[in-house]
């Protein structure tokens, strides 16, 4: 946790959820965040089913900005998918759960068995070591759920999951344009050095890819396109959007084995994000 309150304190982007304090008790850690509550990408995909191609290019921009936030920092979030995207009221979407995530340089490569399995780059799920590609194939697997309603690449179980990311190529519909398939081939090569987004160029291409030439980055950066789709919000506390095995659970805290306060580890742990980002408006509105 003490991971996670670090990487949120460097992140500063209008498509990743902010963290906005970080405190302690003497038995438990805390950090507090927005409520974004136009609910989980996973939520209103499986209600609608699909999404069209417009608006999961819109989703696509914002979630390729915020990840490549992330890496200008040198952090990977290595946990893309839909129910770690959550919509504001706004409709925008905004990247939560960095529970997995890692600071990173360039010259390293982390060894970690870590994600979702339906979202696992290759490399990860062979343990050859990945870097920050493996966030770019995590992206990829993302805009294919949005646009065909499930992952390229799903089994009856964990192993045949595995097996089909390594070994199967991947399938495209007919009915998708020339250009995201174009995308979806960058995204999802298996090989890393050779995957969109992997060379020098960086997230620049990506951004620049023809699927993107209508995207103005500036303006989708400061939140001046509007997606198609914007969520049923009733007000700030609207718990709406979000499933009812979520919003019936029983808020718990966690058990305890010692307290925190003797643990060097969480020194300093308490945090207030700075005034400046304060005086920003939240997403709430």
């Amino acid at each position: 946790m003490k991971a996670e309150r670090d990487i949120l304190t460097k992140v500063d982007h209008p498509f990743v959820v902010q963290l906005r304090y970080s405190f302690q008790t003497k038995y438990r850690l805390y950090l507090v965040l927005d409520f974004i509550n136009g609910g989980h990408l996973f939520f209103q995909l499986y209600h609608q089913g699909l999404f069209r191609e417009e608006l999961a290019r819109i989703y696509t921009a914002e979630i390729v900005s915020a990840v490549a936030h992330l890496h200008a920092n040198g952090i990977m979030h290595r946990d893309l998918k839909p129910e770690n995207i959550l919509l504001d009221a706004d409709g925008h979407a905004m990247l939560t759960d960095f529970g997995v995530a890692k600071e990173f340089d360039e010259n390293t490569r982390s060894n970690s068995m870590c994600g979702t399995v339906e979202y696992m780059a290759p490399e990860i799920v062979q343990g050859r070591g990945h870097d920050k590609a493996a966030d770019w194939w995590s992206v990829g697997v993302l805009l294919f759920e949005m646009l065909t309603g499930k992952p390229p690449f799903v089994g009856g179980n964990r192993d045949k999951i595995q097996q089909k990311i390594v070994k199967e190529k991947i399938k495209l519909p007919t009915y998708l344009s020339s250009e995201v398939h174009s995308m979806l081939k960058g995204l999802l090569h298996k090989e890393a050095g050779r995957r969109l987004g992997s060379g020098p160029g960086g997230s620049d291409e990506i951004k620049n890819h023809k699927w993107f030439k209508s995207v103005n980055w500036k303006r989708l950066e400061a939140r001046q396109i509007e997606p198609s789709f914007r969520p049923n919000v009733a007000g700030k506390t609207c718990i709406a959007n979000f499933d009812e095995c979520w919003t019936n659970m029983p808020v718990l805290d966690s058990p305890v084995a010692s307290p925190v306060a003797a643990n060097s580890n969480f020194v300093g742990f308490s945090y207030v994000r700075p005034a400046p980002f304060l005086q920003k408006p939240s997403p709430l509105g």
